[in-house]
């Protein structure tokens, strides 16, 4: 089993920046690629990015190329989303999973998940 919690949500202005951290304990960390997910409310939970179990690939959706950037530090447990120019549209509660070795994008492949955190970007 793999524990993850999440940190660093809040409420920022437009434009603004955050830095999520998800924090693992639990089975080696380092054996499972990383995704961000989030959830607005009455919608479905979307994709936001995923990094490689080593650091090496990461993928993005397109509505936060450019603005997100997802890094990790295997020898401290926890993968990072960093969060730039943030739209009020990116108001959600964010998620961490930890999946297999394959960059997944599917909510379903991954199969640890975290309670997840709120972020809150105002206008």
């Amino acid at each position: 089993q793999v524990q993850l919690v999440e940190s660093g949500g809040g409420l920022v202005q437009a434009g603004g920046s955050l830095r999520l951290s998800c924090a693992a304990s639990g089975r080696t960390f380092s054996k499972y690629d990383m995704g961000w997910f989030r959830q607005a409310p009455g919608k479905e939970r979307e994709f936001v990015g995923v990094i490689s179990w080593n650091g090496g690939s990461t993928d993005y959706a397109d509505s936060v190329k450019g603005r997100f950037t997802i890094s990790r530090d295997n020898a401290k447990n926890t993968v990072y989303l960093q969060m730039n120019s943030l739209k009020p549209e990116d108001t959600a509660v964010y998620y961490c999973a930890g999946g297999p070795r394959l960059l997944p994008v599917r909510r379903e492949e991954y199969q640890y998940w975290g309670q997840g955190t709120q972020v809150t970007v105002s206008s």
